[in-house]
């Protein structure tokens, strides 16, 4: 590291943070308040590309410190952010600073393990989430809380905003269909920062026992504030718009639709060999995307990459629309779509010609107790 880094990263921890300030304040930017937590201590950092401090990853900014940071735990898309999604990931050693890189998720389980938690005193959770259900990093906080309690070492989750954080919408995961795209009985969009999802897996007892959790809060955090993240989450994220599409889109990874893996524009368009279209796309394999649907095949479909409105709910139209183009309706739903929509209702009502008002109205009675629930554990 420079040395005018590590002069910035000590600053931040001697000097400590503006508290008068209106700017937004990361968690992992309020160093005075958990280095106490982790001084002389054997430190695990659960992470990966979206773990920074300003622009300096949080394991080059604990070294500095001279922080003993033992290993790092990396979740979907490994470490530097860079796997497709759902490639297996190996574990590594980081070039950088030499320090052991395990992931979680990889042929070896998705949960730490007693074995490579000997050696560690307290955990640092700080991953960037965009507030989905479906995307894995909550499901990855889940095991670590889980691994956590079991072997009874404290973790501290470093605060981060939710870029959907500003609406709570979508059917919640019924019990039968947990899965990793869906540990929990939530929405699909469940509006919380992953400092006040941890606690609800908490309190919620979804891991028992409970874990010894700290949450390093934000400062000036507005839910309901656009938040245009500095580093893409995954691959597949590259900007605003594609987050703020991707509760919607996401579902036709369920479908025999391509949302644009294999382009310039993932998730910000949509499109199969059947629709019929003006605008057309072609998925090919680039480095996010190795083999993306329809490789090498014309699809016709939509853009949304210049999309003015700032979506505030799932978007049900397109993916109905869609369904009722499309020729072949028996294939156009895969074994995925359950798994993501977490229950088989969603399916059934688009099959049975369901608007999509018809559709948001059976979510209501679902989404007034999860809200009741959700409101426990607001931290902003």
């Amino acid at each position: 590291m420079a040395k005018i880094e590590q002069i910035i990263i000590i600053a931040l921890l001697l000097i400590g943070y503006n508290s008068n300030s209106q700017d937004l304040i990361l968690g992992s930017e309020k160093v005075k308040d958990y280095y106490p937590y982790i001084k002389e201590k054997r430190v695990a950092i659960v992470g990966n590309q979206t773990s920074i401090i300003n622009q300096t990853h949080l394991v080059d900014s604990l070294i500095s410190l001279e922080i003993e940071v033992v290993k790092v735990f990396s979740p979907e898309h490994g470490f530097r952010g860079q796997a497709d999604a759902g490639e297996k990931i190996s574990d590594g050693i980081d070039l950088k600073t030499g320090k052991p890189i395990i992931s979680l998720y990889g042929e070896k389980g998705r949960k730490p393990t007693e074995e490579q938690l000997k050696d560690i005193d307290i955990i640092i959770f700080d991953i960037q989430d965009v507030g989905a259900r479906f995307y894995t990093y909550i499901s990855t906080l889940h095991y670590v809380m889980e691994a956590s309690s079991e072997y009874n070492i404290p973790l501290i989750v470093l605060d981060r905003p939710n870029p959907n954080g500003h609406y709570i919408d979508g059917p919640v995961r019924k019990k039968e269909f947990k899965s990793f795209v869906g540990m929990h009985p939530v929405p699909i969009v469940h509006g919380m920062t992953i400092g006040e999802y941890a606690l609800m897996i908490n309190g919620e007892n979804w891991i028992t026992p409970k874990c010894n959790l700290r949450i390093i809060k934000m400062e000036n955090y507005n839910r309901k504030a656009f938040y245009d993240l500095p580093v893409k989450p995954s691959p597949n994220l590259p900007n605003a718009v594609s987050i703020n599409l991707y509760p919607s889109l996401c579902l036709f990874e369920g479908t025999n639709v391509s949302v644009g893996r294999g382009t310039k524009y993932p998730f910000q368009q949509f499109g199969a060999p059947y629709v019929k279209s003006k605008y057309s796309f072609i998925p090919k394999s680039n480095s996010g995307s190795k083999n993306p649907k329809h490789k090498n095949i014309k699809c016709f479909g939509k853009i949304l990459k210049n999309q003015k409105e700032y979506l505030q709910e799932i978007k049900l139209d397109w993916l109905i629309e869609t369904y009722k183009n499309c020729p072949e309706k028996e294939v156009f739903f895969n074994s995925f779509f359950d798994k993501l929509s977490g229950n088989d209702t969603l399916r059934k009502q688009i099959i049975d010609g369901f608007s999509a008002s018809e559709i948001k109205k059976s979510w209501t009675k679902d989404l007034v107790k999860f809200n009741k629930k959700r409101k426990k554990y607001l931290l902003y």
